[in-house]
């Protein structure tokens, strides 16, 4: 089978009532690790690759082994760039042989945003290839996306039927009060979501796929396991997964977790570390990493997106 891009995996998910999964990807474990689980459950996935992964593996590594994947497992796979900041980019990796983009000018004035989204529009459906915008920004940090608390805004939905209209997009990220990061909310803060905003963009734009990004639940446990084998994650707190199965039942199609493989591939590996300090191959520690990866994904696709047996 070969690369999907997201139009028909989104509509079938919003008519469904349920999310596909969007997992940062930067080396062979972590697309093996996220393949199998959804392999195991049947599910369709995106697996998307960010600027400064792109830096780190390099592109063409990072196409053929999500073709590997492909190969292995048969599944619908969107290979989709996570914040694209610039035509340049986005063109670059559409010519490249990714099947989905996303354009983020969020942090541009809104015209600016219009200007460029559509640029970028205009050539990936040219190849066939969909679009991600953006209206309002996340606070947090992850790999090239710094926005402080002082600088992040929710989504006006007044704007959002004007943006889709003159830009052409094929899905619109939102936000409602998820970040970037492992450090989503402050000890003693409540997480919240602003449903409010998100029913009100959806009654605007009915049948329109919406994208959740930094949905990281930031998993206890492994924040624990850090902590227990020398690491130093005080107070990270995520987004509770029963809210973004909330958000998966409306007109949320994508949603996007990044922070949550960091986490559960770092606490592995200590741990691994920390009880077999004769260990020096890396078949080994990263082995078990992959494996904690694959029961990650299968806990989201069940507890989170409800896409399983949706492939």
């Amino acid at each position: 089978m070969p690369l999907v891009n997201t139009r028909e995996m989104f509509k079938k998910a919003y008519d469904g009532g349920y999310a596909i999964g969007a997992f940062n990807v930067n080396n062979m474990e972590i697309v093996q690790g996220i393949v199998e689980g959804c392999k195991e459950l049947n599910a369709p996935v995106i697996l998307q690759v960010s600027s400064s992964a792109r830096k780190y593996a390099h592109h063409a590594y990072l196409v053929k082994m999500v073709e590997a994947a492909l190969e292995e497992t048969n599944l619908p796979i969107a290979l989709h760039l996570d914040h694209g900041s610039s035509f340049e980019l986005c063109k670059d990796c559409i010519d490249g042989g990714f099947s989905s983009v996303m354009i983020d000018g969020s942090h541009l004035d809104y015209e600016e945003n219009v200007k460029v989204t559509r640029q970028v529009v205009e050539y990936a459906h040219a190849h066939d290839v969909t679009v991600e915008g953006e209206l309002g920004q996340l606070a947090g940090i992850e790999d090239a996306v710094n926005v402080s608390a002082d600088k992040a805004s929710f989504t006006d939905p007044s704007q959002v039927q004007d943006f889709v209209e003159r830009t052409g997009v094929d899905s619109l990220a939102i936000a409602i009060g998820t970040s970037h990061g492992a450090y989503k909310f402050k000890p003693g803060q409540k997480p919240q979501l602003r449903f409010d905003i998100l029913k009100e963009v959806s009654d605007r734009l009915p049948g329109f796929p919406i994208v959740l990004h930094g949905a990281s639940a930031v998993v206890h446990e492994y924040v624990e396991m850090v902590n227990k084998f020398g690491g130093q994650m005080p107070d990270a707190i995520g987004i509770p997964e029963e809210m973004l199965r909330e958000a998966a039942s409306m007109a949320v199609c994508k949603i996007n977790m990044d922070s949550d493989l960091r986490l559960a591939m770092t606490a592995v590996i200590r741990k691994h570390f920390a009880e077999h300090p004769d260990h020096f191959d890396p078949r080994q520690y990263l082995g078990d990493a992959r494996a904690a990866l694959t029961e990650l994904v299968k806990g989201k696709i069940i507890n989170v997106l409800g896409c399983a047996n949706k492939a």
